[in-house]
C-alpha cells in the first residue's frame, strides 16, 4: 500500500532543504548580530494559550486533540503566544529588555493553496519591556534586515492602532475588535454594515473610512487635520523618524489594522512581489499578551516571518560546496576509509560502500558533483601517498596525506 504525504504537507528534497538551511542561517545570524537570543518552545500547548490570544473562533483553525489524560492540546498555530507564555513562566524576572529570536513549525487547518500550507514555518523575534519607539524602531529594522539578507526585496508599510483607537470612545473591547478584523480584510462594505448594525456616530464612521483610507507623505499630516495634534501622532512622527535614521524605505499606511486585540500602537506589514494575492512576507507590531497569561502587563513589540514564502521569492543562494569522493579497492578499502575519515574534518567526503567497480566509483564521484577523487591505490599505499585527480581538469597528482589536506583546505 503506497501511503501519500498528508494534505497541505510538503517533502523538502536535499537541494531544497540546503537552500532552506542557508536562508535559516542568514535569518539567525542577523537576528544574533543584533543582540536577539534563541528560544525553543514546545510543538503543543494547551489549547486555552491560543483561545485567550485570538478567541474561539480559532478552534475551526487549528490542529486539536484530547490526550490520554483527557487534556485539551493544540498543534502551534502561531509562535508569539507560546513565547510570551514561555517569558510570563520563566523571564519575568530578567532584565530588560528581553530580545529572544525563535524558528519553528506551526500549523493550521485550512484549504491548502500558493504560499499557504497547513505545516509552515515562521521565523520571529521580540522586544519585552520597552514601550518606547526605539524599540519599535529596532524591530521593524530588524525585519527588513533579514530579508534583506535572504534576497529578498520587500516594500514596508507602516501604520499605528493607537491613532485608529482614538475615535472608539465609548465602545467596548469587543465591538472594537469587531471593527479591527473589518478594517485588516478591507471589508469595507462589511466594516459599514457592522457600524450601522450598530449604531455608530455618524462623525466617528466617517473619520474612520477617511483615516484608514489615508497612505504615502502626506498621510501623518492629513491624519492631524482629522484628529487634532494627539499624543499617538506625536509618538508615531517620532517612531518614522527613527526609520529614517535606520535608512528605511517605508509607506505610512493607516489602513493597516492586524484585526487582533492584543496590538495596541505601532503595526506594520512587508509586502513582495511574485506572490500574487498572499504577498505578505512579514507582518508585526505593539502588543500587550502577557496579563492574558497571568503575568504584569507589559509592552512587547515583534513580528513573525513567513519562511515558506520568503523562499518562494529569496535570490540568495547557497554556496557551492567543495566535495571529495574517496576511490579505493577491495585490498585498499580500510586505508580509503581512515582517509575519508581524516578529511571529513576538513571537507564533504564520500567513500564507496556499494562495493563498486573503480570506473563506478569515479562515475559516481561525477554524479555527486565532487571536486576531487583522491585514489587509494595499492601502489600507493605502499609509497605512504595517494592521487588526488581534480575532476574539472582531469589533472592527477600524487600527495602524500599532509599535502592532501593542505590542497583540499586551499
Amino acid at each position: 500500500m503506497k501511503i501519500n504525504k498528508p494534505r497541505g504537507t510538503r517533502d523538502f528534497l536535499p537541494e531544497d532543504t540546503r537552500k532552506r538551511r542557508h536562508i535559516e542561517n542568514k535569518l539567525r545570524q542577523t537576528a544574533k548580530r543584533w543582540g536577539y537570543n534563541e528560544i525553543k518552545t514546545p510543538t503543543f500547548e494547551h489549547i486555552e494559550l491560543f483561545t485567550l490570544k485570538s478567541g474561539e473562533g480559532i478552534l475551526g483553525e487549528i490542529y486539536n486533540f484530547k490526550d490520554k489524560g483527557e487534556r485539551e492540546i493544540a498543534l502551534r498555530p502561531e509562535l508569539t503566544a507560546p513565547v510570551i507564555r514561555l517569558y510570563v513562566s520563566e523571564l519575568q524576572r530578567a532584565p530588560r529588555p528581553i530580545k529572544l529570536y525563535y524558528f519553528d513549525n506551526c500549523f493550521r487547518y485550512e484549504r491548502p493553496q500558493k504560499g499557504r500550507f497547513r505545516e509552515f514555518w515562521q521565523f520571529g523575534a521580540e522586544i519585552i519591556g520597552s514601550p518606547r519607539p526605539e524599540a519599535d524602531a529596532e524591530v521593524i529594522a530588524l525585519a527588513c534586515r533579514m530579508l534583506h539578507e535572504a534576497g529578498v526585496d520587500g516594500e514596508l508599510h507602516v501604520g499605528h492602532l493607537g491613532i485608529i483607537r482614538t475615535l472608539f470612545e465609548g465602545l467596548d473591547t469587543d465591538t472594537q475588535g469587531q471593527i479591527m478584523r473589518l478594517v485588516d480584510k478591507k471589508d469595507d462594505k462589511g466594516l459599514e454594515d457592522y457600524l450601522e448594525e450598530i449604531d455608530a456616530d455618524i462623525e466617528m464612521r466617517e473619520k474612520l473610512f477617511e483615516l484608514i483610507g489615508l497612505t504615502g507623505s502626506s498621510a501623518v499630516d492629513e491624519a492631524k487635520a482629522l484628529l487634532g495634534d494627539i499624543e499617538e501622532l506625536a509618538t508615531f512622527r517620532t517612531l518614522l523618524e527613527l526609520l529614517d535614521t535606520h535608512g528605511l524605505d517605508y509607506t505610512v499606511n493607516f489602513g493597516i489594522a492586524r484585526g487582533l486585540d492584543y496590538y495596541t500602537g505601532m503595526v506594520f506589514e512587508i509586502y513582495s512581489s511574485g506572490l500574487g494575492a498572499q504577498n505578505q512576507v512579514c507582518g508585526g507590531g505593539s502588543y500587550r499578551l502577557a496579563h492574558l497569561f497571568g503575568g504584569k502587563e507589559v509592552e512587547s513589540t515583534g513580528f513573525a516571518l513567513g519562511f515558506d514564502r520568503v523562499m518562494e521569492v529569496c535570490t540568495t543562494e547557497p554556496p557551492a560546496e567543495d566535495r571529495a569522493v574517496v576511490v579505493c579497492f577491495d585490498e585498499t578499502r580500510k586505508e580509503g576509509m581512515r582517509i575519508a575519515d581524516s578529511l571529513r574534518e576538513h571537507i564533504i567526503v564520500d567513500v564507496d560502500v556499494m562495493g563498486r567497480s573503480f570506473s563506478a566509483q569515479l562515475k559516481f564521484a561525477n554524479t555527486v558533483r565532487a571536486r576531487w577523487a583522491v585514489i587509494v591505490g595499492e601502489d600507493e599505499v605502499a609509497q605512504g601517498k595517494v592521487a588526488l585527480k581534480d575532476m574539472e581538469s582531469g589533472k592527477q597528482e600524487l600527495l602524500d596525506p599532509e599535502e592532501l589536506i593542505l590542497r583540499l583546505k586551499a
